[in-house]
């Protein structure tokens, strides 16, 4: 499986390697405050939900608000920008998002607050897909899984350090601050990227029709579906983390972070062994991390009960479910052909709609009196249906190979 072949425009002339670093930690910056402002909301979903006045459950819906706005804002963003220069478009992205979250941090009331989470949202599928394109078209040869794994580090960063910070100065200051910092940091990502990725000219040969046609691809569907459903078993526990850590758990609420700090470290583990895996082989990481993700979350479902057993399996679902992220990203991008910047930006469509799928159904399960226990063992059922859809998708894979 290779992944789609660099744009024929050189960056300007200054020394590779400085190029990519400087690249590296523009782009990473912003996937560091796109982690920040999608997994905060976990862990302070208590204190907003007590702010606006709505229960748990339905607070849960602010999560789903946001994971809307990116399923509507990837492929909208991604066929309207195909043709236009991706440093540009980047900052644009960037300076939208901060916009977004400095009105979450504004917003008076739930209503305004899910609106606000929407447009947030808007710009996160088409940010992470542009700068994995960008990354693969200054990897060297045979790292482009590497590459795109290395620009994907800002999630996972953001899991270890900005969120357990972002959920602890939420619950000491209000839960506003959060928001605000993410802003912030869009707008210095919007400054760093126009300062430093290359004037990557637009792609000659890209069109809507172009970038509409990936969608008749079975293979390009079935990708989504593996991500949308089996990734939503991650989100399915994740979501309600806070309250499983207190009242499943039965610990104090300051150690809420420690939790998110876990989960953080492990998926930065999971993303760099993603980039690696992928470069091994796409499919195998798929099907291998799929069933890790499964097994670690019925885990987690027993386990949550007591600290350490909780934090091991905690770990598990981290390393699995991000390098499964990296692999859908690689994968996604060579089944889209020639639809480089939709396919690219797809994946992180179909992961949000994991996220509003599992947040949703976790919620149900609570609201129906099953406890904060049971979030997890749909999130287990969600991965095995995840890996139902890769096996249709490997047998679609063999039959076009033969």
């Amino acid at each position: 499986m290779t992944l789609p072949a660099a744009p024929p425009v050189a960056p300007p002339d200054t020394p590779r390697a400085r190029t990519l670093a400087l690249v590296v930690l523009a782009l990473v910056l912003g996937g560091f405050g796109v982690g920040v402002t999608e997994f905060v909301t976990m862990g302070l979903l208590p204190q907003i939900a007590e702010d606006v006045g709505v229960d748990i459950p339905t607070a849960g819906h602010v999560i789903s608000a946001y994971a809307v706005g990116v399923v509507v804002g990837a492929p909208l963003i991604a066929l309207g920008a195909a043709r236009l220069p991706r440093r540009g478009v980047l900052v644009g992205l960037m300076l939208v998002f901060a916009l977004g979250n400095a009105l979450t941090a504004l917003a008076p009331g739930y209503g305004t607050l899910l609106a606000a989470r929407v447009l947030a949202g808007l710009p996160h599928g088409a940010y992470f897909g542009l700068a994995a394109l960008v990354a693969v078209a200054l990897a060297p040869p045979g790292r482009g899984g590497r590459a795109v794994g290395t620009v994907m580090l800002g999630l996972p960063v953001a899991m270890v350090a900005g969120v357990p910070l972002g959920t602890w100065a939420g619950q000491q200051l209000g839960w506003q601050v959060a928001y605000w910092a993410v802003a912030v940091i869009g707008v210095l990502t919007a400054v760093l990227v126009r300062a430093w990725v290359p004037a990557f000219a637009a792609e000659r040969h890209a069109s809507f029709r172009t970038e509409l046609g990936a969608f008749g691809s079975l293979q390009f569907w079935l990708t989504m579906l593996i991500g949308a459903v089996g990734f939503g078993g991650m989100f399915a526990m994740y979501s309600y983390i806070a309250p499983t850590v207190e009242v499943v758990t039965g610990l104090d609420r300051s150690w809420v972070p420690v939790f998110l700090l876990v989960h953080g470290a492990f998926s930065v583990v999971g993303t760099w062994l993603g980039g690696r895996l992928g470069d091994w082989s796409v499919l195998r990481t798929l099907l291998l991390m799929g069933l890790t993700s499964a097994v670690s979350l019925l885990a987690f479902w027993q386990t949550s009960r007591w600290l350490v057993p909780a934090l091991v399996t905690l770990s598990l679902v981290a390393v699995s479910g991000s390098a499964w992220v990296i692999a859908l990203q690689l994968r996604l991008m060579a089944v889209a052909g020639p639809a480089k910047t939709l396919g690219a930006a797809m994946n992180h469509s179909s992961l949000n709609i994991a996220n509003a799928l599992g947040a949703y159904v976790g919620g149900l399960v609570i609201a129906a009196g099953h406890g904060f226990r049971a979030p997890s063992l749909v999130g287990a059922a969600l991965s095995l249906g995840g890996l139902v859809l890769l096996g249709l998708s490997l047998l679609v894979h063999r039959r076009d190979t033969r």
